[in-house]
């Protein structure tokens, strides 16, 4: 992809610890924009100090990418749409395509969610695609963290 549009929505990421890692991943990969909601923590608590534990897996990469708590999905969603965004979710679902097929568009809004549930049935009615790392071992996932790593450095290898 060259000078892609890339912006992620972290929708009920319950880890401190790995929405400090996204940013951190994301920070490198060239990501523009990071949207919280739901339960993730953000990067400042409600008096405006850093959240530790995101300040300690993100080293500053939370202060350099632009971010934005957002309580309206729907609303995000249908505004980026329009701007000409393909909303990608990270899930293992019936309908997932491996994440190796997929050629992502200029611009892209990946969804991710939580480390345990993943993302509602809701969630992943918003996307346009759904993407998922193929598992061979005995564990059925991989850390939330670790595959929005996979994913993303692989989609902008394209």
């Amino acid at each position: 992809m060259t000078n892609p549009d890339i912006r992620i929505l972290l929708h009920n990421i319950r880890s401190a610890h790995n929405v400090g890692s996204i940013f951190r991943t994301s920070d490198a990969i060239g990501v523009s924009r990071v949207y919280l909601s739901g339960y993730s923590p953000l990067p400042l608590d409600k008096f405006g100090r850093p959240v530790k534990e995101i300040a300690k897996t993100a080293l500053g990469a939370e202060q350099s990418i632009p971010w934005q708590e957002i309580k309206n999905i729907p609303k995000l969603i249908k505004k980026l749409k329009d701007e000409g965004f393909t909303v990608i979710a990270i899930e293992q679902d019936i309908y997932a395509i491996d994440y190796k097929t997929y050629i992502p568009e200029e611009k892209i809004l990946v969804l991710v969610g939580n480390e345990v549930r993943g993302l509602s049935c809701t969630m992943k009615k918003y996307a346009d695609v759904i993407v998922e790392i193929p598992m061979s071992g005995k564990k059925e996932s991989l850390n939330v963290s670790v595959a929005f790593g996979i994913v993303l450095f692989r989609m902008c290898d394209q």
